[in-house]
């Protein structure tokens, strides 16, 4: 057997970030009646708020900005997308999303087949930017965190995924061999090219098919496609 740890991502690639984003945001623009606020459409909020997002992730990863300002202004940001300016609002918003949204329970599908079979045969761990006190109630709440032996925060480690610090500081705390170790990710710059940089193979998770030109060990759309070569 080529490996013996797998390392996963956990937003985007088994916590399915859009459809509990989704559902987080609808819940708050009716609970804050933003319709009264001039945002007639909720579509339309949730597609500005996500364009924000992941621009200020982007930032984040790159060490543009930092925890707070990512966490505080993500909000504010799309209020000025949509000219709206309610500053106590925003702040309101973004203290409502950060309490609600690590509850949601929405899993990519064949997220607990997939990793029920993998830990029988593999040591599985996590390796993820996002923030310790959401992570873990995310895991939680989804009955994952029995799979994992190591759950490694970019926030405990002080290096943030593509940095290849944070592979190398994974593959010691999990007694892992570089050769033998496979990273599973949906992003091509922090978890493809991070892995990659750090001399691990890598399995690029596409569930949407998105063309690129990365170059990756594999490619799966679905996580049922692990059990094909794993």
């Amino acid at each position: 057997m080529k490996y013996r740890h797998i390392f996963f991502d956990l937003d985007h690639t088994l916590w399915d970030f859009d459809k509990n984003c989704h559902e987080t945001l609808t819940e708050l623009y009716h609970h804050f009646q933003l319709d009264r606020h001039g945002i007639s459409s909720i579509e339309h909020f949730i597609k500005t708020y996500l364009n924000r997002n992941e621009m200020m992730w982007e930032q984040y990863r790159f060490g543009k900005i930092d925890k707070e300002t990512l966490r505080n202004k993500r909000f504010d940001y799309t209020f000025y997308d949509l000219e709206i300016d309610n500053e106590i609002l925003a702040r309101n918003l973004s203290d409502e999303y950060v309490l609600r949204s690590p509850y949601k329970t929405n899993l990519f599908p064949g997220t607990h087949e997939a990793l029920s079979y993998l830990k029988e045969k593999y040591i599985l761990h996590i390796i993820t930017n996002g923030f310790k006190e959401t992570q873990f109630i995310k895991m939680n709440s989804t009955n994952l965190t029995d799979y994992f032996s190591e759950i490694i925060l970019s926030e405990d480690t002080g290096f943030k995924k593509p940095d290849p610090r944070i592979f190398f500081h994974s593959l010691e705390k999990a007694d892992a061999k570089v050769e033998e170790s496979l990273m599973v990710g949906d992003n091509l710059e922090a978890d493809i090219a991070g892995a990659r940089s750090a001399g691990m193979d890598q399995v690029y998770f596409n569930p949407k098919r998105v063309p690129h030109q990365q170059e990756t060990t594999y490619e799966i759309h679905s996580l049922m496609e692990l059990l094909e070569f794993l």
